[in-house]
């Protein structure tokens, strides 16, 4: 079986949306298994989170499931978001970007170990916290 294209249309609609000054959001099915958003905020089972580096913290698209550290409504909060979740990314300026539609089928063993009620693993944090992570690529 082959992987998953998603998580490399993720990356790269991200990093191009960055590049030329947009914000970018993933629009997201909330009750996908393994998904830690703050409730409140979906509203019929999804959610859209800016994930521009501006809005947020510790952004690793590299790793399943995406975390990273927001704010909602001033409150800090850990998100978890496995990219079989993700429904779009998009600019928020121009709604440009990928729609997938529909959600990736859950990998059943982590749809088993969201079912239980062990906790979730904690996500490294950022080296620097307040502040982006850069560095130059040549």
């Amino acid at each position: 079986m082959s992987k998953s294209r998603r998580p490399y249309l993720i990356r790269a609609i991200h990093e191009w949306a960055c590049d030329n000054g947009h914000t970018p959001h993933l629009l997201v099915a909330a009750d996908y298994p393994g998904v830690i958003v703050p409730r409140e905020y979906v509203q019929d089972g999804r959610i859209t989170l800016n994930v521009s580096p501006m809005a947020i913290q510790g952004l690793n698209l590299e790793s399943e499931p995406i975390w990273f550290s927001a704010r909602f409504g001033g409150r800090p909060f850990e998100v978890q978001v496995p990219t079989g979740a993700v429904l779009a990314i998009f600019a928020r300026e121009n709604g440009e970007g990928v729609i997938f539609g529909e959600t990736e089928p859950a990998d059943p063993k982590t749809a088993a170990s969201s079912a239980e009620t062990t906790p979730e693993p904690e996500p490294p944090k950022p080296t620097r916290p307040g502040r982006p992570n850069l560095r130059v690529v040549k």
